[in-house]
């Protein structure tokens, strides 16, 4: 395996905290007074196909390093420490050590998927049992929602199900294409793996965080039988895990340009983007055009008087953005507001259930025949609660930004609020119900028959099915309406801002629910149920056949080919015009009997959020409008919605020669030499929607069907020169491919959010990102069990994809104005709309560092200690398209220029401990290119583990581990000189104890 460590300097703080925490249990072990082992006794010997069984944080790392030894391209592996017992509690975070693998983390701070070298999830490919796997999962927005592509979310797994997972860095013709980045192979357990005829491993687990203050159950358990001698075997396995998952921090939405914030009066030097004060020219809101709203010269709106100072507003109108011409030339377009300034508490509760069947056969050591099956479910409702500043997020239709005074303002150099005082300003409680269930299924039967001494046929054919159905989307909400003597202060340096709402928001007579009194111009509460319910469906098929003919020794021919068909299907819902409209509470309901406290924020997450605030309770609003049995869906095209699909039909076939002198020459040279061309063709079907009188949501939609396909020549070489036999080198050279992501491929009409005013269209023409790569290895296994290597790494990407940015307004489209319908949004408002494009690509270079060392040289009780780590520097320059059509350059979107991984563990008979850090780099999640802010991005974070366990017998052993040791939080920015907050949540610490018992 690698697992590796980090000398960068930043991270030296926390790695030593770990450090520290690993040797104070050292005195536990110690005073077991048990005699040194000898190293070499821990030590797994070379493995072959098959062969799983370690036991031991150390002979894992052993096992996992004598394969990377014997690979011809760059794999660096991961296998289980015991049976059922992987080194981690969630495969992605599992994979942190892996050198060149940075973490990205999802609700509750699990691991949800990976970057390998500076290249995101969408490019990596993931098999498992050897087939290409797709894993949907859903999650906050923030995080990026439901997956609706090809990036695979690993908490969709337990670990346990698992014995090894290899991430392959350098490609070969006799695996299949689609990775840019790396292919992760992942590996359920067979029966005949085990040097016992029957194996029975069960764990039972209680994880307790430190936020959600629960404690939740988690359990596992494996089984394998042997028959026939050995020859054949039935291995049963499965784990089960329920978690309450709880968050609370501060989010921001967006940061816009006061003269973008809510579409205000007025363009250029005549924009005026907040209530103007008594005193100042031009009055805006104009008490001529909005007299009805009760705009006068001593008001801003009915009951809402013009409070704002002249200082204060020549403040902001004295700001200019320099990112275009157009804002240099606006008054305000430097000044920059959080859009929806709110507070968070998220809870999540989860369950989560997976196993494997697997039969083997095994007649002779020249037939390995063997059918698995392979299950995953997760359940997740999660619970999202917001107390949030609306107005800064409303436009003139909505009595919005235009309509707040400003009593005082502050801002620092670059143009981001410090603090602000404001009256008028719209409050509004949210809460938003997310119930989804994400399933995985697995079929393959795989087979391999050795012929003659020199020819052998291997195969697989397989199944899966990969379902996201997302049956809840359910958001509520309460609105206070024009609140005086807000507050937002960012003074205390600090990440967050002290929000101060002016008014008592946990009391329920401040806030209202109830239908719009003026047509949609004044919110007054509501609902939406946002296109639930609704399902992203994936179905693979793989069938697969390969020969092996060794001609001479050292010199082997493969030929193979494959079929593969990938189904991507996704389906939303809509309602029936007239039931997305807010109702009154019924006679006798008041709000009070319809809502609940929101607590413990305050000391969750600190800077000043409330105690509590109120907000709609979903069962008891179920209840009250008869939800969901009130409410009738739609999902047929008559309604404009229809089931989105696209299929991929791959066939590609290889010719690849492996070679190895070390019997013909006396030097060892061996690898890999080989070419595959790959055919695709793909049919996307989406649907156009168009206004239609007579449907029962005013439009209807017609199918858009696309054809095309495309044809590649992917030739690679891996050799790997002997020095001497501890000293290695390898190089490799490879063209590769990635697909885009299916999602974005769909020729359908845009996706309309008309509450924030943002639009995105697909492409269903978009070429895959094509790159020629180059990889250079020095590795040294000094001693057994330990390496020291340095590698490089170069990528020539000759296109990438990306979502260019432009702000037009809705009736620039293309779409029927019936899709506003009740959203109090109007054709001529600027709306944000994202578009997929190819574009130029870049290069992309770096280098990893790697070390694992064990200390069986030092004297005593030393002797048992060990280290790892790895340290990666990678950079990137794409070029991406503005709004207004220029280039950017910028990073690579997910790239970290600097990750590391840094472990020390200790190991004896009975005793095992080991503290690990991780620390990645700030990353860019996307390019924003509009609007006055360039990136949205990721701070920097380092996250530091312990896990220990005691062997009490020979059959039971004592299992204690710690997340998050350092309560680290994980902040969201945008813009790279700004760098105004996005989102910061808090989650705690984790800690797990529990109990396996082995026979």
């Amino acid at each position: 395996m690698k697992i590796q460590s980090t000398s960068r300097a930043r991270s030296v703080g926390i790695s030593s905290t770990a450090l520290a925490m690993a040797l104070a249990w050292t005195p536990v072990a110690m005073a077991q007074e048990a005699p040194a082992a000898d190293p070499s006794a821990q030590e797994t010997p070379e493995s072959t196909e098959g062969d799983i069984v370690v036991q031991g944080f150390r002979a894992s790392l052993a096992t996992a390093l004598n394969q990377k030894r014997e690979e011809t391209a760059a794999i660096d592996s991961i296998v289980a420490e015991d049976i059922g017992k992987f080194p981690d509690s969630n495969l992605a975070e599992s994979m942190q050590r892996v050198p060149g693998v940075a973490l990205s983390r999802g609700d509750g701070g699990e691991g949800r998927n990976i970057s390998v070298r500076g290249l995101g999830a969408g490019f990596t490919r993931v098999r498992i049992n050897g087939m290409e796997g797709t894993s949907q999962t859903g999650s906050s927005d923030i995080y990026g929602a439901g997956n609706s592509g090809r990036s695979f979310d690993f908490n969709a797994f337990p670990t346990e199900i698992f014995s090894s997972l290899a991430v392959r860095k350098t490609p070969s013709a006799d695996v299949e294409e689609g990775s840019l980045g790396a292919t992760v192979d992942l590996k359920a357990p067979h029966p005949l793996d085990y040097d016992k005829d029957f194996v029975l491993s069960a764990t039972a687990r209680g994880v307790y965080n430190e936020v959600s203050k629960k404690l939740d159950p988690r359990a596992s358990a494996i089984i394998s039988k042997q028959f026939a001698d050995g020859t054949f075997g039935v291995l049963l396995s499965g784990a089960y895990q329920k978690r309450h998952l709880r968050e609370a921090g501060y989010s921001a939405v967006d940061i816009l340009s006061s003269t973008l914030g809510g579409n205000q009066l007025g363009t250029g030097a005549a924009a005026q983007p907040f209530c103007t004060p008594i005193g100042y020219t031009p009055v805006s809101p104009s008490p001529v055009t909005y007299a009805g709203r009760g705009a006068s010269a001593t008001m801003c709106s009915t009951g809402n008087p013009r409070t704002g100072t002249i200082a204060a507003y020549n403040t902001i109108m004295a700001l200019r953005s320099n990112f275009s011409p157009a804002a240099a030339a606006t008054p305000g377009s430097g000044a920059f507001f959080p859009r929806i300034p709110r507070y968070v508490n998220s809870e999540q509760d989860t369950e989560r259930f997976g196993g494997t069947a697997t039969i083997q056969w095994k007649p002779t050591e020249n037939t390995d025949i063997s059918i698995d099956g392979l299950y995953s479910r997760l359940n997740v409702e999660r619970r999202d609660n917001y107390i949030a500043l609306l107005s800064f997020a409303r436009n003139i239709n909505n009595n919005g930004q235009p309509m707040v005074s400003v009593r005082d303002v502050e801002f620092d150099q670059n143009g981001s609020l410090v603090y602000g005082l404001f009256d008028g300003v719209d409050i509004r409680s949210e809460g938003l119900v997310d119930t989804f269930v994400s399933t995985f299924k697995q079929a393959n039967f795989n087979f391999r028959h050795r012929f003659s001494d020199s020819f052998e046929i291997s195969g697989l054919a397989g199944i899966s099915n990969s379902l996201w159905d997302g049956k809840e989307r359910l958001q509520t909400f309460i609105d206070a309406i024009d609140a005086d003597g807000v507050t937002i202060d960012f003074r205390d340096g600090g990440y967050n801002p002290t929000i101060g709402f002016g008014i008592d928001v946990a009391n329920p007579a401040n806030f209202a629910y109830a239908p719009s009194p003026d047509g949609g111009v004044t919110f007054l509460g509501g609902f939406s149920t946002q296109g639930k319910p609704s399902r992203n469906e994936t179905k693979n098929k793989t069938f697969e056949l390969n020969t092996k003919w060794d001609v001479t020794p050292g010199f082997t021919v493969k030929v193979g080919g494959q079929f593969r068909e990938s189904d991507y299907s996704a389906r939303g819902a809509t309602q029936y015009t007239g039931q997305n409209v807010t109702r009154a509470l019924p006679a006798g309901t008041s709000l009070t009997s319809i809502t609940r406290q929101i607590t413990g924020v305050d000391d969750i997450f600190g800077t000043g959020a409330p105690a509590s605030w109120v907000a709609i309770d979903p069962d008891k609003w179920r209840q009250t409008f008869n939800f969901p049995n009130g409410f009738d869906f739609c999902i047929d095209a008559s309604c404009g919605v229809g089931t989105s699909r696209i299929r991929e039909r791959i066939k590609s076939g290889y010719l690849m020669v492996n070679f190895d002198t070390s019997e013909t020459l006396p030097f060892t040279l061996r690898g890999d030499a080989g070419v595959r061309y790959v055919k695709t063709d793909m049919r996307a079907v989406g649907f156009l929607t168009r206004a239609l009188a007579s449907s029962p949501t005013g439009v209807t939609a017609t199918a858009n069907v696309v054809d095309r396909d495309y044809e590649d020549f992917l030739p690679s070489v891996n050799v790997v020169g002997e020095i001497t036999p501890d000293l290695l080198v390898r190089a490799s050279m490879a063209r590769v491919i990635s697909r885009p992501e299916l999602g974005v491929m769909i020729p359908g009409s845009p996706s309309i959010t008309a509450t924030t005013r943002n639009a995105s269209t697909n492409n269903p023409f978009l070429n895959p990102i094509r790159a020629n790569t180059l990889d250079l290895a020095l590795e040294w296994y000094f001693k057994p069990g330990s390496l020291l290597s340095v590698a490089y790494f170069y990528k020539d990407i000759e296109t990438y994809i990306q979502n260019a940015t432009e702000n037009i307004p809705f009736n620039q489209l293309g779409l029927p104005d019936a899709l506003l319908a009740g959203t109090n949004t109007i054709p001529t408002d600027i709306f944000t709309v994202r578009r997929p494009l190819n574009t130029p690509g870049g290069p992309l270079k770096g280098f990893e560092v790697n070390a694992q060392v064990q200390f069986d040289f030092l004297p005593g009780f030393l002797s048992h200690f060990g280290a790892l780590g790895s340290y990666t520097r990678v950079t990137s320059k794409i070029d991406y398209i503005t709004g207004t059509g220029t280039i950017f350059t910028s990073d690579l979107i997910d790239l970290s220029k600097n990750s590391a991984s840094g472990t020390l563990y200790y190991e004896d008979d009975r005793f095992s401990i080991r503290g690990t850090a991780s620390y990645r780099d700030r990353y860019t999640r996307a390019i924003i290119a509009a609007n006055g802010s360039d990136i949205r991005a990721n701070q920097p974070n380092t996250f530091v583990d312990a896990s220990a366990s005691y062997k009490l017998t020979d059959n039971f052993k004592l299992i204690l581990e710690a997340q998050n040791i350092t309560d680290a939080r994980n902040t969201l920015y945008i813009d790279s000189v700004r760098q105004d907050t996005l989102f910061q949540t808090r989650i705690g610490r984790t800690f797990t104890f529990g109990l396996n018992a082995q026979f």
